[in-house]
């Protein structure tokens, strides 16, 4: 099992970045997915995650700013940050909890993506 996560970059205050991250391999099932982030000096946080009951968590830093999304045709999921700040900017972590046959349930950790906001 993978998290291939992909959509960072730079972008200036006030700005939009959407990341995506795809889960492949011998999967079963997702039972959370969502995103971390980290910045220097600071432990990772929760951003923004499905969790296992359906519903969506956000940190407050991001509530109304930032959505998460998903296609469970393609095991993938999507942050849209929108009126991006500096104080945004991180490493950004998607992680999920996932069942599969070979492995049991497990959680698992993508490649990280840099966000950085800055004029």
């Amino acid at each position: 099992v993978q998290l291939q996560a992909s959509g960072g970059g730079l972008v200036q205050p006030g700005g939009s970045l959407r990341l995506s991250c795809a889960a492949s391999g011998n999967i079963y099932s997702i039972n959370t997915m969502g995103w971390y982030r980290q910045a220097p000096g600071k432990q990772r946080e929760l951003v923004a995650a499905f969790t296992g009951g359906g519903g969506t968590n956000y940190a407050d830093s991001v509530k109304g700013r930032f959505t998460i999304s998903r296609d469970n045709a393609k095991n993938t999921v999507y942050l849209q940050m929108n009126v991006l700040k500096p104080e945004d900017t991180a490493v950004y972590y998607c992680n999920a909890e996932i069942a599969s046959i070979a492995y049991g349930t497990r959680r698992y950790w993508g490649q990280g993506t840099q966000v950085t906001v800055s004029s």
